[in-house]
């Protein structure tokens, strides 16, 4: 792809400084970027590397000072929403394959079973395995056949077992498993544990991206639910019968126990663990490795194991900081005690 200075400010509303017949052919981190990249600047962490990077243009605040005159710069308010803008405008990699006779592509080392229908613009990678009677297409509602919407792209060695529903523009990157058992299990009288059938689906509705190697259990009964617009990062696991409301984004590692609820527009950080059979409320944010052993019924952060609101948890945590000073002061003053106990002892024998 090449656009030149003038398209790219005129795209994203800003304001240039310097050559407007610049060429771009690529986006770039501030640190690697060479000739003919287009790169951003929105963090202070970054200035460092402002003298000495290559860029021939740079997305940049309004207030940003400008001492170099061999790169040119675009201002606008957001550099970074301006940036990923113009990746998903213009440098957006097309994955859309067709098959002449159809508008879904299948890799041919991809196996799809037995009576499966594929919607519009379906891309199937290689290694990729489809389970029975599974139908990519538009239409969302619970059926007893795998549904995969419009506009999917399923990346290669992703596994969809039978029965699941996959909504319209779904991405889903190599490794993945949807459907996979639950874990079901119950221990006879000898303490043996007996496979409990996991007869339900999963059911991913729009607009979801779920990244390598994700993992997401069928239910027991009914449906594990990840609802519109979530974003799942790698190495994640979802158990069985779980819902995601919408909007929610979790990051890798992360492990979400059966028959537990989370609310819509929620942040979930990495190496988070959160027992079953709980609710989370819309607008939570769960700081890395939180530990969340109960229900959460309002928006706002929480963080340690077991989770606590933000401002208790920093609190608890410089307490702990602070414990072999507390522990010194304790010596110290249960040795004053001492010598003052002493001393009444003294003074009452005399």
């Amino acid at each position: 792809m090449e656009i030149t200075l003038k398209e790219i400010a005129e795209f994203v509303g800003g304001k240039l400084f310097g050559s407007e017949g610049i060429v771009i052919k690529n986006l770039a981190k501030i640190e690697e970027a060479e000739p003919g990249d287009l790169t951003f600047l929105y963090l202070p962490a970054y200035d460092k590397y402002f003298p000495t990077t290559h860029a021939s243009a740079i997305l940049v605040k309004p207030d940003f000072k400008k001492v170099r005159e061999d790169i040119s710069y675009i201002e606008v308010k957001d550099p970074n929403k301006a940036f990923f803008k113009i990746i998903n405008q213009f440098f957006t990699p097309d994955f859309t394959l067709h098959d002449i006779d159809s508008s879904a592509y299948i890799h041919p080392k991809a196996r799809l079973g037995n009576n499966v229908a594929l919607g519009k613009n379906v891309v199937i990678s290689s290694g990729c395995v489809i389970g029975d009677n599974a139908k990519i297409f538009h239409n969302t509602v619970l059926h007893d056949d795998v549904i995969i919407g419009n506009d999917c792209l399923i990346f290669s060695n992703v596994s969809i077992r039978e029965k699941c529903v996959i909504g319209n523009r779904v991405i889903i990157h190599p490794g993945a498993v949807i459907g996979s058992d639950g874990f079901g299990y119950d221990a006879d009288e000898k303490g043996v544990f007996q496979k409990i059938h996991q007869i339900g689906i999963v059911k991913i509705e729009d607009d979801v991206e779920l990244g390598a190697n994700v993992c997401i259990d069928r239910a027991s009964t009914g449906a594990t639910v990840i609802k519109s617009g979530v974003k799942i990062d790698n190495l994640v696991h979802v158990a069985h019968n779980v819902v995601i409301g919408d909007n929610t984004a979790i990051a890798a590692q992360a492990g979400i126990s059966g028959s537990t609820k989370i609310g819509k527009n929620c942040l979930i950080a990495g190496q988070v663990g959160i027992v079953g059979h709980i609710e989370i409320a819309d607008k939570v944010t769960l700081i890395a490795q939180a530990g969340v052993s109960k229900g959460i019924s309002k928006p706002g952060a929480y963080f340690g194991s077991p989770a606590k609101e933000m401002s208790t948890a920093l609190r608890l945590e410089g307490h702990i900081r602070s414990l072999p000073e507390y522990a010194t002061k304790i010596h110290q003053l249960e040795t004053q005690v001492k010598e003052l106990l002493d001393e009444v002892s003294k003074l009452e024998k005399s």
